[in-house]
C-alpha cells in the first residue's frame, strides 16, 4: 500500500470535488488550490467556487489565487514540500517553474480520452459530436495544451439521450478511482506514461452562450445534440419575438417520446405549432418536440404550459444573423 503522500490538489467546478474526496481520504491533501471567487448569478456577490467550500469542510487551506505567476505563489509551494500535484478542472495554467516542484510532478484529470477533444470543453464537444464512447484520462502535466504522457484511461458510453451534464458527474465520479491508481503508480514506480499518438488529435475549445444559439434550419438530430451538449451550461436557446428563450433537451419526432401527440403539418424551421399536450419546432429535417423552457425573466416550466401562457402557435424561432 502506498504511503500517504503530501498532495496540492487544484481544482474548482464540483465536478472536482468527487476526486478531492477520494484524494482526501486516502492521502495528506495539505493545500486546496482553486479559482478567486466569482459571481456565479447575475446580481449576487462573488462567491467561493464549489471547491473552495468543500476543501474548507474538510479543514484544507484553500489557495485562491487569480495567477500562480507570482513570487508569493512561487514560495507558498515550494514550502508545501509536495510529493504530487492532482489537477481537476483548475481553469489556469501551471507555469513551468512549479510543474517542477512536486516530486511526482503534477498530474491531470481530463474527461475525454486523449488526444481527443483536448481543451476546456470536452465532454460539451462529445455529445454535440455524437461520440459513442469517450472517457477520461489521467495525465502528467506539461507546458502544452493537455499534451501530456497518459498514465491511465477508463471508458464511458455516451447513452443516446445524455445531456453533458450528465455525462460529467459520472465521469467525474468514475475518474476519481483512477486518480487514485494513477498516484500509487507514480509514487511506487510501477507507472510507464505513455506519449500521445500524434494521429487522432481533436480539439474543445470554451463554449459561449452564442454557441448555443440554435440554428433551425439545422437536422433535428443536429439541433437535438447541440441542446443536450449545452445542457446545463451554458444552456441552448433561440428567441421568439425578441425576447430569448433557454430550451431544455429536444426529441426529434422520429424518436420514441413521452405522449403520441404529432405535429399537424410539416413545418419550416423555426416555425412553432402548440397543441393542448406538447409544442413542436420546424428544423431542416424533422420537427423537434421542445420539453423545458425558461423565457427571458421567468423559471423552467414544460414547453406546453409556456405555450397556454403565451400566444405562441404560429410564431417562429428568429434566424440568427447568418441564417437571415
Amino acid at each position: 500500500m502506498t504511503d500517504r503522500l503530501r498532495v496540492l490538489f487544484a481544482g474548482t467546478p464540483e465536478v472536482a470535488i468527487p476526486t478531492l474526496d477520494a484524494l482526501a481520504e486516502t492521502h495528506n491533501v495539505v493545500a486546496a488550490l482553486t479559482r478567486p471567487p466569482a459571481r456565479r448569478r447575475r446580481r449576487g456577490e462573488p462567491e467561493p467556487s464549489p471547491v473552495a467550500l468543500a476543501a474548507r469542510e474538510r479543514g484544507i487551506d484553500v489557495l485562491e489565487w487569480p495567477t500562480l505567476r507570482t513570487e508569493e505563489a512561487r514560495r507558498r509551494l515550494a514550502d508545501l514540500d509536495l510529493d504530487i500535484a492532482v489537477v481537476v478542472a483548475y481553469g489556469a495554467l501551471v507555469p513551468q517553474a512549479l510543474l517542477e516542484m512536486p516530486r511526482h510532478g503534477w498530474v491531470n484529470l481530463h474527461f475525454s480520452l486523449l488526444p481527443a477533444w483536448r481543451g476546456a470543453a470536452p465532454v460539451q464537444w462529445a455529445v454535440r459530436s455524437g461520440d459513442p464512447v469517450t472517457g477520461a484520462t489521467v495525465f502528467r502535466l506539461t507546458a502544452g495544451l493537455d499534451e501530456g504522457p497518459v498514465v491511465g484511461t477508463m471508458t464511458e458510453a455516451v447513452r443516446p439521450r445524455d445531456t453533458s451534464g450528465d455525462l460529467l458527474d459520472r465521469l467525474a465520479v468514475a475518474g476519481a478511482p483512477l486518480v487514485l491508481q494513477s498516484v500509487a503508480a507514480l509514487a511506487d514506480g510501477s507507472a510507464t506514461p505513455v506519449p500521445q499518438p500524434t494521429d487522432g488529435i481533436s480539439l474543445a475549445p470554451r463554449i459561449d452562450v452564442a454557441d448555443a444559439r440554435v440554428r433551425w434550419e439545422h437536422p433535428a438530430l443536429a439541433i437535438d445534440r447541440l441542446v443536450r451538449s449545452m445542457t446545463p451550461a451554458p444552456g441552448a436557446w433561440g428567441e421568439v419575438a425578441g425576447r430569448r428563450v433557454k430550451l431544455g433537451p429536444v426529441t426529434p419526432v422520429s424518436m420514441p417520446r413521452v405522449g403520441s401527440a404529432m405535429p399537424s403539418r410539416t413545418l419550416a424551421p423555426g416555425e412553432i405549432e402548440a397543441t393542448k399536450q406538447a409544442v413542436f419546432v420546424g428544423t431542416g429535417s424533422e420537427s423537434v418536440q421542445l420539453s423545458d423552457v425558461a423565457p427571458a425573466g421567468k423559471q423552467w416550466m414544460p414547453a406546453a404550459d409556456w405555450a397556454r401562457g403565451a400566444t405562441i402557435d404560429g410564431a417562429r424561432f428568429e434566424a440568427t444573423q447568418d441564417q437571415a
